[in-house]
């Protein structure tokens, strides 16, 4: 910093920035309904992204503030998913958009994580949706379906005509997936499936689920290990459960999920999933959603306290013209930066296949704890209406305690980066 700039901080940034901020905001809207956040004017992230990336993440923007924002107030107030949408995702290309053929899009992986970011500004269950149906059952029909089974269901989900769920985790606990109980029993040719899992995304909703199950097949090489199905939900002694009484991600749908005698034929079985690596696999496509995700809805609750702490007087004067106000807001906004930064740099990294799961720890434990860091900063600057819905930060800060526990705790990521660290596990 120079000496001009540190001597006359007081005296010309006020004016400086609101200039910079129209004229920013203004130029970078991209129709007469979306606006471009103010942050965007402080946070030249566009400089740094293709065109084709710039015109998913304003895709995703203008599907958020016009079809989401309006109404998921009311929607999470009456539990309600809006079902309607999903065709509407699809047609934008949405759907398994970071993978090829069937349908998808074939964008790549900054791409996706910027429709990620824009659709958890407006609401978490709305990146959660695409995350459970792209990145963990298309991903998982992808990487390890027959051929046939891609026909059978990839151009269908890629469209939004019909929803898959994946179904891994299991009430005991959700960290420790090598101890499920949930059972793929043969029988003849095919097989029988008994158990349960929990906490289910769209499992109520959805045409197909992807089951991951332990072989009871003591005959067989695969007896004891995790193998994937797939099982269309019309299939006798499936029935999934929503699960009431949330206080989180009340604009989507998790459920208790039971298999009781599933008779499944023997092609029901992923090929080329054996063992945990499969639905690991999966849950890294949907981690690194995350970390782009938890920033939207950060940057989502910056704005908000912004808005509020220029327009609300107090002590005559607006309240952002208070030095603690605007040192709470640098720091929102420097974490948002960080964050978004170490997203941009884990997609780059993805897109050349050098992409950890070890770096995708960091980057979904730092996003989610730094997110709802945020949201609680933002509740205190807007004072006691900061907890009523006339603003997200407390939809926000209710999902992000959701997005906080799957796919991983911070725990669970905590000793992922710590045994690459050390070299030593530590579970």
């Amino acid at each position: 910093m120079t000496a001009t700039e540190t001597d006359a901080t007081d005296a010309t940034e006020t004016d400086a920035t609101d200039a910079t901020v129209t004229d920013a905001t203004d130029a970078t809207e991209t129709d007469a309904t979306v606006t471009a956040p103010r942050i965007d004017a402080v946070f030249d992230l566009d400089a740094l992204l293709t065109d084709d990336e710039l015109a998913w993440r304003d895709r995703a923007r203008r599907f958020a503030q016009q079809r989401i924002a309006p109404i998921i107030e009311q929607d999470f107030e009456d539990k309600h998913f809006r079902r309607e949408l999903v065709r509407e995702a699809g047609e934008l290309g949405f759907l398994g958009m970071h993978l090829t053929g069937y349908g998808c899009a074939g964008a790549g992986a900054v791409a996706y994580g910027l429709v990620c970011l824009e659709l958890e500004a407006a609401d978490s269950g709305w990146r959660t949706f695409v995350s459970v149906q792209g990145s963990l059952a298309m991903s998982a029909i992808h990487k390890y379906g027959s051929e046939e089974q891609k026909q059978r269901w990839l151009p269908g989900m890629a469209a939004g005509e019909l929803i898959g769920c994946f179904a891994l985790t299991e009430p005991q606990g959700g960290s420790d997936p090598a101890a499920m109980t949930t059972t793929a029993r043969r029988d003849g040719d095919g097989w029988v499936l008994d158990g349960a899992k929990r906490w289910i995304g769209l499992a109520s909703l959805a045409d197909v689920a992807v089951v991951w199950a332990k072989v009871d097949d003591p005959s067989g090489d695969d007896h004891g290990v995790v193998r994937g199905f797939l099982v269309p939900t019309s299939t006798a002694g499936f029935t999934a459960t929503p699960i009431d009484g949330k206080l989180s991600m009340r604009a989507s749908v998790q459920c208790d999920v039971t298999f009781e005698g599933v008779r499944l034929p023997a092609d029901a079985m992923l090929p080329g999933a054996r063992g945990l690596s499969g639905p690991f696999g999966c849950l890294n496509e949907a981690r690194y959603g995350i970390v782009w995700g938890a920033m939207g809805a950060a940057r989502s609750c910056l704005e908000s306290a912004l808005g509020r702490s220029i327009t609300r007087e107090v002590f005559g004067r607006p309240i952002g013209a208070n030095q603690l106000i605007q040192a709470k807001l640098a720091d929102m906004l420097v974490e948002v930066e960080k964050g978004v930064l170490l997203a941009l740099h884990l997609g780059r990294l993805k897109e050349r296949g050098a992409l950890t799961p070890a770096q995708i720890s960091v980057g979904k434990l730092n996003s989610v704890r730094e997110a709802l860091r945020i949201a609680h900063e933002a509740r205190a600057i807007l004072a006691g209406d900061g907890i009523t819905n006339e603003f997200p930060v407390m939809r926000h800060a209710a999902n992000l305690e959701s997005v906080r526990t799957y796919e991983g705790t911070d725990e669970v990521h905590q000793l992922v980066i710590g045994r690459a660290l050390t070299g030593l596990s530590a579970f």
